[in-house]
C-alpha cells in the first residue's frame, strides 16, 4: 500500500500536485469568514468567576471602559486661559465620540457650594467664565485640594490633566476600531490647534485597539521576515535551491489551508491566535527538512532522484505522521487553558500541523519530482561533522551522561524559583504608543489600574444609612493610606462635601451627616442638580442599596495586585463582615488568569505526554524505549524554565502554555532519533554503538538544520511588540535548543548505557542456561 502511494506520488507528481492544491483552494476559501476579537474580556471563559463578578459589578453600575485624553502643557501649568479654554473644548468634543456616555474632566467637574440656604451645582470652568488672576488662582485651589479629583483627573502640582470618556458598547464587535479612530482625530485637532500642549491617549479602549494592532505588525512585519530567514537558513545549511522553494510552497499552503479552516470553523483571532501562522511555518519547516536530508542523503550515495524520494518517503513516512500527531497532542493540550486565545491558538496550530504534514508527504515530493534537483555524489562527507560527533559521544559516554544529568537536575531545580507574575500594560512593547502614553501618565499623575469595590448593605436606600456611610468612609480611608493607591472615589466624599455645603461651607461639618433622612435630601438635591450624563451611577446603584468604591492603583504586577485585593478581602471579614462585597476589575482578572492557567495547563500537558508516551511505545513496538523516551521528552521544558528563571523569573499568562506547546515539537526530536536508532537495529542489524552511528548520519543533521531554523523562526517572533509573544517565542526558542541538546549529548548515552546492560543480561541468562 505505501509503495503504490508513494510510486503513484513520484509516477504523478502533477497529478498529485494538483489535488493538494485543489484541496489547499477549498480549505483557503474559508478564510473569507476570519474575523479579530480585540477585546481584553475574550482571554476569560464565560463561566470564568472573576469575569462573572466584573460583568456583575458593571451591569449595577455604569461601565468602566473608556478613552483617557491626556493633556500636558509644555509650559508646566494646566491652570492659564488658554489651556483651560482648549481643556473646556476638548471636554465638550469628546461628548461626540462614539458610544460616549460620560465625560469627566477638570473643567466639568461638578464643583457645590452654598449661597445662603441654595446649594449651588456648576461646571468649575463654565463657558461664561472670566478669566481673571483671582479666577484661575480659585479654580486652582479648588481642583488640587478636592479628593474627587485630585490625583485622578488633575496632578497635585497642576501640571498634568485628563479627559476622561466612558464609552458603552457590546464587546467583540470591532466597534472599538471606530472609537479609537475617532478618538485620534480629535487628538491631532487639538494637537495642532494647540502645539503648546502634549496631548496622548491611553484608556482601556485604546489597549483593546493595541491588541490589534499588535497583530497587525506581527503578520505584516514578523511573518515576511520569518521567511526570508527560512529562505537564507535553507539555502545556506541545505544548499539545495529546488528544496528551499518546495519548502516555501508548503509552508504558504499549510498556512493558508490553516487559516481557511480556522475561517470555516468560526474562530475569531486574537492577539496570541493571530501568532499561528508564525509557528505554523516553523513547524512546517522541520517535516520538510526531514524528507529533503533523507533524499538528498541517498542521492549523494548513488540513488537516482525518483528513487532518493521513494526511500526518503519510505523512511519517513512513520516518523513524520508520528512526530506530526504527537505535535498535535502537544499544541491540542492547550484546551485544558484557562484562556480562549490559547486555545485558539493550540486548535489553529494543530491544523495547521497536520495540513504541514499532509503535504510535506504528498505536495513536498511531487514538486522536487517535478523539478530540477542537482546533488554531488560524495562518499558521506557531508554528514562527517555528525559522524565525529557520533564518535565524540561514544568515547565519552560515560561522563556525559554525569555531567549532563547534573546539569539538567540543577536547571530543573531552578523551576520552582520562577514566580507566577504578569503587568497587564507590560503586554505592550515600550516602542508602542499605548505603554508610553500609560507610562507617562503613571509617572506624572496616578496609574490606570481601577480596582473595584462593589459594596451592598442589603437593605433599599441605605446609602444614606449613617452607619453604611462610616464603614465606606473607614474603607476608603484605609484605601487612600496603601501604598500601592494613587487615588480613590468614594461617595463618602460626597457626602462629606455636600454636608459641609448645607452648613454654609463651615469646614468644621467636612464630614458624613449623622442622619439617614437628612443624609438622603442632600443626595436627593444633589443628584437634582447633576448635568446629564454626569450622575452619580457610576457610585451608586438605582435602588440606592449599594455603592461602588474604585481605588486608581498604580501600574502593579499581578502578585502585587493580587496580594493588595487579599487585604481588602480581610479588610472587609474584620471591619464589615456583615456586608456582601465583590472585589473586581480587569487587571485583577488577568492577575488571577494567570496562575488560574499554569494549574490547568499542569492537567493538560501530564494528560498529553501520557497520550504521546502510548502513542511512542506502540510506533516503536516497544514499552522500553517509549519509557527512556520520558526523559528527553519532559527534561527540556523543566530545564526551559529553570534558564528563565536565570534571565526573568517572572512566568505569565503567555508562558503558562510553553510546556504544552513545546512538548509535540520536543518529542519529534526525540522520535526521529530513536526511529532511525532501532531501524538501524532491526533492519540493519547494527550493534548499539553503530546503531548510534547511522541515526547521527541519517536523522543528525536534519535535527541540527530544523533546530537552526526553528529557533531562528522563534526568535523572530520573540520580536513582536506583544509581550505574550514575545516570550513565548524566546522561551520556546530556548526549549527547543536545550531539546537538541538532551537528544545529542543525554539520549545517546542514555541508550548505550542500556542497551549495554541489557546485552549482558542477555548474555548471562545464556550462560546459566548452557550451565
Amino acid at each position: 500500500m505505501k509503495n503504490k502511494l508513494f510510486a503513484f506520488i513520484v509516477g504523478r507528481p502533477i497529478w498529485t500536485t494538483l489535488m493538494t492544491l485543489l484541496l489547499v483552494l477549498s480549505a483557503a476559501m474559508g478564510a473569507q469568514h476570519l474575523g479579530f476579537n480585540d477585546d481584553y474580556k475574550i482571554f476569560f471563559s464565560e463561566d470564568n468567576p472573576n469575569l462573572v463578578a466584573y460583568e456583575t459589578v458593571q451591569a449595577v453600575f455604569n461601565k468602566s471602559d473608556n478613552v483617557a485624553f491626556i493633556v500636558a502643557p509644555k509650559s508646566g501649568d494646566v491652570f492659564n486661559e488658554k489651556h483651560l479654554s482648549s481643556i473646556r473644548s476638548l471636554t465638550e468634543d469628546a461628548w461626540q465620540l462614539p458610544y460616549s456616555s460620560r465625560v469627566d474632566s477638570l473643567t466639568n467637574y461638578q464643583h457645590s457650594w452654598s449661597e445662603e440656604d441654595d446649594l449651588t451645582v456648576e461646571d468649575l470652568v463654565p463657558d461664561y467664565a472670566e478669566f481673571t488672576p483671582e479666577m484661575l488662582a480659585r479654580v486652582k485651589n479648588i481642583a488640587t485640594n478636592e479628593p474627587l479629583i485630585v490625583n485622578k483627573l488633575i496632578s497635585p502640582s497642576g501640571h498634568v490633566t485628563v479627559v476622561n470618556v466612558t464609552v458603552q458598547m457590546k464587546s467583540g464587535q470591532g466597534l472599538e476600531v471606530e472609537v479609537v479612530e475617532k478618538a485620534r482625530e480629535l487628538r491631532e485637532k487639538y494637537v495642532k490647534e494647540n502645539p503648546e500642549l502634549n496631548i496622548m491617549l491611553t484608556g482601556m479602549v485604546m489597549q483593546n485597539a493595541s491588541f490589534g494592532e499588535a497583530a497587525i505588525h506581527d503578520n505584516s512585519v514578523l511573518v515576511p521576515l520569518m521567511f526570508l530567514v527560512v529562505l537564507v537558513l535553507m539555502l545556506f545549511l541545505l544548499k539545495s535551491i529546488t528544496g528551499t522553494f518546495s519548502t516555501i510552497i508548503i509552508v504558504v499552503t499549510s498556512i493558508v489551508a490553516a487559516m481557511g479552516i480556522t475561517g470555516w470553523i468560526g474562530i475569531d483571532l486574537s492577539g496570541p491566535s493571530a501568532s499561528a501562522p508564525i509557528i505554523i511555518l516553523t513547524l512546517a519547516v522541520a517535516d520538510c527538512i526531514h524528507v529533503l536530508s533523507s533524499m538528498i542523503f541517498e542521492m549523494r550515495n548513488g540513488a537516482d532522484k525518483r528513487t532518493a524520494i521513494k526511500e526518503s518517503l519510505k523512511i519517513n513516512l512513520n516518523p513524520v505522521i508520528l512526530t506530526s500527531v504527537t505535535t498535535a497532542i502537544g499544541f491540542l493540550s492547550m484546551n485544558f487553558s484557562d484562556s480562549p486565545p490559547f486555545r485558539d491558538l493550540g486548535n489553529i496550530v494543530a491544523i495547521g500541523v497536520m495540513m504541514a504534514c499532509l503535504l510535506s508527504l504528498t505536495l513536498f515530493p511531487a514538486l522536487l519530482s517535478i523539478l530540477p534537483v542537482r546533488v554531488k555524489q560524495r562518499a558521506k562527507t557531508s554528514n562527517s561533522a555528525m559522524l565525529s560527533l557520533a564518535e565524540f559521544i561514544i568515547r565519552n559516554k560515560g561522563k556525559l551522561l554525569p555531567a549532563v544529568s547534573v546539569l539538567a537536575l540543577v536547571l530543573v531545580a531552578l523551576l520552582p524559583s520562577n514566580k507566577l507574575n504578569d503587568n497587564f500594560i507590560e503586554y505592550f512593547d515600550e516602542s508602542m504608543t499605548i505603554r508610553q502614553s500609560t507610562d507617562f501618565l503613571q509617572n506624572n499623575l496616578s496609574g490606570i489600574i481601577q480596582m473595584e469595590v462593589a459594596i451592598d448593605s442589603n437593605e433599599k436606600g441605605n446609602v444614606s444609612n449613617p452607619d453604611f456611610l462610616q464603614k465606606v468612609e473607614s474603607f476608603s480611608e484605609w484605601l487612600k493610606h496603601q501604598k500601592e493607591v494613587d487615588h480613590v472615589s468614594s461617595i463618602s466624599d460626597t457626602f462629606k462635601r455636600l454636608n459641609k455645603n448645607m452648613h454654609a461651607d463651615d469646614e468644621t461639618y467636612y464630614k458624613l451627616p449623622e442622619n439617614q433622612e437628612l443624609a438622603a435630601q442632600y443626595l436627593l438635591l444633589y443628584e437634582m442638580s447633576l448635568p446629564y450624563g454626569l450622575d452619580l451611577n457610576n457610585q451608586i446603584n438605582i435602588s440606592k442599596s449599594s455603592t461602588r468604591v474604585i481605588g486608581t492603583l498604580k501600574n502593579l504586577s499581578s502578585v502585587e495586585l493580587v496580594d493588595i485585593e487579599q487585604r481588602v478581602s480581610n479588610w472587609f471579614e474584620n471591619n464589615a463582615p456583615e456586608y456582601k462585597v465583590m472585589i473586581t476589575g480587569p487587571d485583577l482578572m488577568f492577575a488571577h488568569i494567570g496562575q488560574n492557567n499554569i494549574k490547568s495547563m499542569l492537567t493538560g500537558t501530564s494528560i498529553a505526554l501520557v497520550l504521546i508516551s502510548i502513542l511512542i511505545g506502540m510506533a516503536l513496538r516497544s514499552k522500553r524505549y517509549a519509557a527512556i523516551s520520558l526523559i528527553p521528552n519532559m527534561a527540556p521544558a523543566a530545564m526551559g524554565f529553570g534558564v528563565w528563571f536565570l534571565i526573568d523569573g517572572q512566568v505569565g499568562i503567555g508562558l503558562s502554555v510553553v510546556a504544552g506547546m513545546t512538548l509535540g515539537i520536543v518529542v519529534d526530536y526525540t522520535v526521529h532519533f530513536l526511529s532511525k536508532y532501532l531501524y538501524a537495529k532491526r533492519d540493519k542489524s547494527l550493534n548499539t554503538e553503530n546503531a548510534v552511528r547511522y541515526a547521527f548520519e541519517n536523522v543528525g543533521k536534519a535535527l541540527w538544520v530544523t533546530t537552526v531554523v526553528l529557533v531562528f523562526g522563534f526568535i523572530v517572533m520573540a520580536q513582536s511588540t506583544f509581550k505574550m509573544n514575545a516570550d513565548l517565542g524566546f522561551l520556546t526558542a530556548v526549549t527547543i535548543s536545550i531539546a537538541l541538546f538532551i537528544d545529542f549529548f543525554l539520549l545517546p548515552p542514555l541508550l548505550l548505557l542500556f542497551d549495554k546492560k541489557r546485552a549482558k543480561s542477555t548474555v548471562s541468562q545464556h550462560s546459566n542456561q548452557i550451565a
